[in-house]
């Protein structure tokens, strides 16, 4: 296989966790929904290119930071590593607690235009914390230390993340108005969902935990 190629088992772990990042709530997704329901889906969609411009500068910032980390720093990388299961634990926490997670705000009359559209979901996602850390911190949990591919992995790993995510993102804009009016307000539906993505946080979470336990 070529060497920036991840192995097919890291391939399907980090699609779970992509897949689950991308279906939780939060200000990206909300922004979709808002501008949608506001401007239409030509909005909708250049929020989500906006966005995934922002993902791409992220995956780039991530890996050759994190390769430098690997080659001149073992022990910060390992750090790296556990502060990214200390945020996974905090992730599953928010989850819970965090009620419904959508805040969907009206417009004021005056449509922007689409390059503002763009830049909005690029700034919302430069901005967000939530995907820096997960970039930042979860990234290095697919890759080994000593991995001499190990930039051009999660570079590949990001662009998983890409392709994996916009469907996602596209099947919410054209659904934005069922979201809205429906999963939105539906409480037991979003208790529901905030218990899968907790769990599913935290399984990851207990796994980094204990694979650094055995080391």
């Amino acid at each position: 296989m070529i060497e920036f190629v991840p192995d097919l088992p890291v391939l399907l772990g980090f699609a779970l966790a992509a897949i689950v990042l991308a279906i939780t709530p939060g200000p990206d997704m909300a922004l979709f929904i808002s501008r949608t329901i506001n401007f239409g889906t030509h909005h909708g969609f250049a929020t989500v290119l906006g966005a995934v411009t922002g993902i791409g500068v992220h995956t780039l910032l991530a890996a050759f930071g994190i390769s430098i980390l690997i080659l001149t720093a073992p022990a910060a990388f390992m750090a790296l590593k556990i502060a990214g299961a200390v945020y996974l634990i905090w992730l599953a926490i928010s989850a819970i607690r965090s009620g419904a997670g959508l805040v969907i705000t009206k417009g004021n009359g005056r449509v922007p235009s689409l390059k503002a559209s763009y830049f909005t979901g690029l700034g919302i996602n430069l901005t967000n914390p939530k995907v820096a850390l997960f970039f930042v911190t979860f990234l290095p949990q697919f890759v080994s230390p000593s991995d001499p591919a190990a930039a051009g992995k999660l570079v590949f790993l990001g662009l998983e993340f890409i392709v994996l995510s916009v469907p996602i993102v596209i099947g919410i804009v054209l659904g934005a108005h069922w979201l809205s009016g429906t999963l939105a307000r539906s409480e037991k539906i979003q208790k529901a969902l905030n218990w899968s993505f907790a769990a599913v946080f935290a399984g990851f979470a207990a796994t980094i935990l204990m694979a650094e336990a055995r080391k």
